[in-house]
């Protein structure tokens, strides 16, 4: 068959099923993977899947591959993505694959891949080695096995067990979106303890009320207003695998993934003091800030969760949700870990949530700006922005695209690790000044693109 190398991307493979990922494709990929582990000297493997529809023919074409080439496969079905990382400290086993599109649209789906135990999913150059193996089909030939397992269990207890909640009685609202983390969150935050209102919980692989990304401020409007029609504390939202969070406070407002990690710094630095602190080139000034007030050691990092969570750091998160506890966990990005943690901070306090930022600067930040750009010409662009805001002085932040720093405030345009695009973002001490950013981005970008 023709391989599409497109929908091997920075963190998995990714494409629209039945169309660029067919149970012929998975069958290829299972050939592919168990040779590639069993030349690094492995046996055995984890195969989970997410809600999707397609799971189904792609699992079944995974596993058919897989057993071709000699290697015991065990299944543990309908899981999260945090649940795969888990079975393999479980386990004791490190190749593993979710089959998943993550928070993608319904008629998306995918493969995470894991190969050694004290790393998580691959990415990068890695993808680009299973490509490079599927091109070259040179597959190893025996008779695997396949078992049938369950770890939910385990896996309830492994986080009730590690997460203790103090007196204070918290009501949540709890949005899965129909999609997969439906089989696990309700259940563990309730065994926490605390009152939850489901929203959303039955999977329906349509994803009929709203998309499973809850870092988007649509998504997040039916538990916004659950939580304040119910007079709940805190709502949480997870995304399509249950890797990512979203939150929302107790009046309703969205608590993006840097303003939870601020939140939660001041928890993690009591045991870590002047740890060092990754901050994603997205995050508000804020975040920096506050590091800085409470003595971590910040320092920028460029965006993915697979560059973030590879450094030893007790504690570490994106702006899109992705969240990775190293100090009391296993630091893979697990959104009801969490969710647990946040509980567990809130439940030792009086203060509600919608008052625990007050004490900090407030700046003016837009949302994510997305500017369709082809992919072979994405990375010159930006190369070529960063040499613009040098030249022209700027001090500029290059470690992923060109974070540019003005006296009051910032700009960032970086080049999208998924899909055909550049992203910017800006935010500024007030409308004005932020207004001014802008304009000096856009002819800046307008002199380059006319060039």
């Amino acid at each position: 068959m023709e391989i599409n190398k497109n929908v091997f991307r920075s963190y998995d493979i990714r494409g629209i099923a039945g169309e660029e990922l067919t149970e012929e494709f998975a069958e290829l990929l299972g050939k592919t993977f168990g040779s590639y582990i069993q030349d690094r000297g492995e046996k055995e493997v984890i195969v989970g899947h997410d809600c999707r529809e397609s799971a189904d023919y792609l699992v079944r074409g995974l596993e058919k591959g897989l057993i071709s080439t000699g290697v015991k496969v065990y299944n543990i079905g309908l899981v999260t993505t945090p649940m795969v990382y888990y079975s393999r400290k479980l386990l004791k086993i490190g190749p593993a694959i979710q089959v998943t599109a993550s928070h993608n649209p319904k008629e998306y789906n995918g493969f995470k891949m894991c190969v050694e135990e004290e790393n998580e999913s691959i990415y990068g150059d890695r993808i680009l080695e299973i490509y490079d193996y599927m091109v070259n089909g040179k597959f190893i030939a025996g008779n695997g096995s396949k078992e049938d397992i369950s770890i939910k269990e385990a896996y309830i207890e492994e986080i009730t067990k590690r997460v203790k909640l103090g007196n204070r009685k918290i009501k949540a609202v709890v949005d899965c979106a129909n999609a997969t983390a439906s089989i696990v969150s309700v259940e563990t935050i309730e065994k926490l303890g605390v009152e939850v209102i489901p929203l959303y919980c039955n999977i329906d692989p349509t994803f009929p009320n709203h998309h499973p990304d809850p870092s988007v401020e649509k998504n997040m409007i039916d538990l916004a207003n659950k939580v304040k029609e119910t007079g709940a504390d805190v709502g949480f939202g997870f995304d399509g695998d249950g890797d990512r969070i979203g939150v929302v406070d107790d009046k309703g407002n969205m608590i993006f993934g840097d303003m939870y990690m601020l939140i939660m710094w001041r928890e993690v630095i009591k045991n870590n003091p002047n740890a060092n602190a990754l901050v994603e080139v997205k995050c508000s000034q804020k975040l920096w800030d506050e590091l800085e007030k409470i003595g971590a050691k910040p320092e920028f990092v460029r965006t993915g969760n697979p560059y973030i969570k590879a450094n030893n750091v007790p504690f570490s998160g994106e702006m899109s949700g992705h969240i990775f506890f190293r100090d009391e966990y296993y630091g893979f990005d697990d959104a009801l870990y969490a969710a647990a943690r946040f509980l567990r901070m809130l439940s030792n306090t009086d203060m509600k949530v919608s008052d625990m930022l007050k004490d900090t600067k407030n700046y003016v930040t837009t949302p994510e700006i997305t500017k369709n750009v082809e992919d072979d010409k994405k990375f010159d662009m930006i190369e070529k922005a960063v040499n613009a805001f040098k030249m022209l002085g700027y001090n500029v932040v290059d470690v992923d695209g060109a974070r540019v720093i003005f006296e009051n405030g910032w700009g960032l345009i970086r080049a999208s690790n998924t899909s055909p695009k550049v992203t910017m973002r800006f935010e500024a001490t007030s409308q004005e000044e932020l207004e001014k950013i802008q304009k000096e981005f856009e002819k800046v970008l307008d002199e380059i693109a006319s060039n």
